[in-house]
Parts: structure tokens; sequence; C-alpha cells
């Protein structure tokens, strides 16, 4: 295991274009090394590239969050070359609309594997690292769907709620013991690729300010993991003004 004094590390698990990429950049400007994981780590090679320039450090890694060979591998490897984790951030998306009568018990698999499976495999490898030094930080990316299930969403918000009640009860088992465990709901679209393509009304929520962006996005998870101990937040909502909850 890596010493104490190496490097504080940030691992992003599910570190892909929009949010995943802000994190991780957010990250690296206050001097982490972070640690990018995503299925293919040929993608983050812009992204790696783009913190070297800045001088920044970044490291990609190719990682099925689902495969638990792979995420116990990840971490393996990251404390023994790189450093010690201190913070990490679980980002898997698997937001992916059906009908219930047109959900298989495939798909219905998939997704509970990746929003939910994975976060457990993540949240515990992340605990085995930080109970040993007594410190450390797990944040969790949540949705909408975290909190209600929408039509046509079934199998995403059955996956996403399981992902919640995981937060929760690593929250008050691991609280006591120096780690901060916490819950981000994001409600509303984020600036994405996707959004601007797909959603019918992307203009006008832009022209309002309607979108979350990833990158101010990012500085929440930044504060979430920098807050004093005796002020911790577990769940933390995040929305646009504009945004009806």
């Amino acid at each position: 295991m890596a010493d104490i004094s190496t490097p504080s590390v940030a691992v992003i698990v599910g570190a892909g274009d929009a949010i995943g990429s802000a994190i991780s950049e957010k990250f690296a400007e206050h001097g982490h090394v972070v640690c990018m994981a995503r299925r293919n780590a040929d993608k983050l090679a812009p992204l790696v590239e783009r913190l070297a320039s800045r001088g920044l450090a970044g490291h990609a890694f190719s990682c099925d969050a689902r495969d638990e060979d792979q995420v116990i591998d990840l971490f393996t490897t990251i404390e023994r070359d790189i450093g010690a984790i201190d913070v990490v951030v679980f980002n898997v998306g698997a937001n992916v609309p059906m009908s219930i009568v047109d959900t298989s018990v495939r798909k219905f698999t998939k997704i509970w594997e990746m929003a939910c499976f994975a976060g457990f495999l993540t949240g515990r490898e992340a605990a085995k690292v930080m109970l040993a030094r007594k410190r450390g930080t797990i944040i969790f990316t949540g949705a909408t769907a975290s909190l209600r299930g929408n039509a046509n969403f079934a199998a995403f918000a059955s996956a996403k709620h399981g992902l919640r009640a995981l937060a929760q009860s690593m929250a008050r088992e691991l609280g006591p013991k120096n780690i901060h465990v916490a819950h981000v709901v994001i409600d509303a679209a984020v600036e994405t690729d996707w959004i601007k393509e797909n959603h019918p009304a992307y203009e006008e929520l832009a022209a309002q300010d309607g979108v979350v962006k990833p990158s101010d996005l990012a500085e929440n998870y930044l504060m979430l993991h920098k807050q004093p101990k005796n002020a911790w937040t577990f769940e933390l909502d995040i929305r646009p003004a504009t945004e009806k909850w």
C-alpha cells in the first residue's frame, strides 16, 4: 500500500466526456493526481493530454466497473503505483428510457449492474483503502431517478434508488470512522453533447441558464471533499433556479 506521504489521489470511476471529465479536471486543479477510469481508456487520451499541457497530473485506466476483479485491480494498481487514494467519485451513468413492457431481464440487469452494483464494488474497494488510513471521501453521483421513478425509467430508477440506499448505509457506517460519504442528486439536464443534440428545448433552457454546466457542477464535488468534519453534507441536491421540483 502506498505511503501516506505520497501524492493525494482522486479516483473518478465513470470519467465520461462531460461530468466525469469536469470533476477530474477540478480535482487536478486543486493538487490531486487524478486517476480516471472508464471501459475504454483510449477515450481519455485527450483529457490526459489537456491536463498535462497545464502541468496537471492525470492517468487513464480501462475498467469495467461491473467486473469485481477489474475494480479490485484498479484500486490495487493505483495504491501501489501512483499514491494514496484520498477521494473516490462514482459517476457511472445508465440513463436508458424504455417502457416497462419493453424492459427485458437482460436490459434491467445491465442497468442495475451499471448504476448500482458497480457503485457497490467501487464503494467497497474505496472503503478498504480509506479505513486503513482512517480518512477519505467517497461521492456517488445520483439523479432525479434517485428520488422518484418517472414513467419509462423503471430500471434506471430502481438502480438509482439502490445506489442512494447504498450511500446512506455507507455514510452511517463509515462517517464515525472519519470517511465522508456523500450522494449528489443532479435534478436537471446537464450540458452534454447528447443533451445538445436531443433535448427539444435545449436552446431555450440554455438561454435561461437552465442547463447544468459540468464545470460548475464539479465545484460542488470539490466542496464536499473539502468540508470540515463537524459540518459534513450527506446529500446535495443540485438544479438550476428554473428547474421545477
